[in-house]
């Protein structure tokens, strides 16, 4: 552990450059921590300043520049795919629209702070057309922000910081393994939560083939498009007839919307696991559907499948 200190005030503007790059590629690498510790060393007088924020910056500007870059070129596909691959699936797309269309720039700042938001923002900001310089300033301002407020902490108590790695460095290995059983068991906790709230979510279905019948029958189902106002500024295309209310509108209490109790209703998003239009269906059962469904794949199984489209 002695060494593993001496390497970090060796080394920290690497190390904070690389830690900062990591948690902005979406890495599981405590990122704040560093840059806590890094400011008690700053403290101490055994950093550079300037070269530890520069390097947190820079490391900044680069990872979420790339995100921002693949969400321009590929647009909503891409954000569901970083989410798919993301311990907060189930609700990333969500909560980054509703930061993007609440904060506009500023939610890249917001993003800083917010778990399994931080790494769709950029590509989100990308896909809905935010211009290089917006977001260039903005992500730099995020940067400062982020990264002036965990150096602060550490600059602030250093002197618990500096007992809390003199015991660290006694213990040796028995601390850094302690340290590993720590973050395991946080990444276990996350992944519990993630399989908890797919099992809330796990209803029935309705595939396209099934809807695009019932949609040619007798009576037709209600269908409802859930996806928030960015999802569908990126992507306007909808389901015909289907009529437009996000998540948080079906949730208020207030909202008149006539339930036909013989009429089905389906509902569709572009989230993984269908659970907006899940929790949109819970919604509805509860007031009175006689037979509420998520539609297995959201509007791109439906695009997928060729059927038609219309336009918001």
């Amino acid at each position: 552990m002695a060494q593993l200190m001496s390497l970090l005030v060796q080394n920290a503007i690497l190390v904070v450059f690389a830690a900062s790059f990591a948690a902005r590629l979406g890495l599981p690498v405590p990122a704040a921590a560093v840059l806590v510790v890094t400011g008690a060393l700053l403290a101490a007088g055994d950093v550079s300043v300037v070269g530890v924020v520069l390097a947190a910056v820079v490391a900044n500007l680069l990872g979420d520049g790339a995100w921002y870059y693949a969400g321009r070129r590929f647009g909503y596909r891409f954000m569901r795919l970083l989410c798919r691959i993301s311990l907060s699936q189930d609700s990333c797309v969500r909560r980054g629209e509703s930061l993007i269309s609440d904060w506009g720039g500023m939610s890249l700042v917001a993003a800083k702070f917010v778990p399994g938001v931080s790494v769709v923002a950029p590509p989100m900001a990308g896909a809905l057309g935010m211009s290089v310089r917006r977001f260039v300033g903005f992500d730099i301002m995020a940067a400062l922000v982020w990264t002036g407020l965990f150096l602060g902490l550490g600059w602030l108590f250093r002197d618990q910081i500096q007992q809390v790695l003199a015991v660290l460095a006694q213990a040796g290995g028995i601390a850094t393994a302690a340290l590993g059983v720590v973050l395991l068991v946080m990444l276990a906790v996350r992944y519990w939560r993630r399989r908890a709230f797919a099992k809330l979510t796990g209803m029935p279905r309705i595939s396209v083939d099934e809807l695009f019948d019932l949609m040619s029958g007798d009576v037709p189902p209600l269908v409802i498009d859930v996806r928030g106002e960015a999802g569908v500024q990126v992507d306007p295309r909808r389901i015909p007839g289907a009529l437009s209310y996000t998540l948080k509108a079906l949730q208020q209490r207030n909202l008149d919307l006539s339930l036909d109790p013989d009429r089905d209703v389906v509902l569709y998003c572009n989230c993984p696991n269908e659970v907006s239009a899940a929790q949109a269906a819970r919604v509805l059962l509860a007031r009175g559907a006689r037979r509420a469904l998520p539609l297995t794949g959201g509007l791109d199984a439906w695009v997928a499948s060729g059927r038609p489209t219309s336009v918001h």
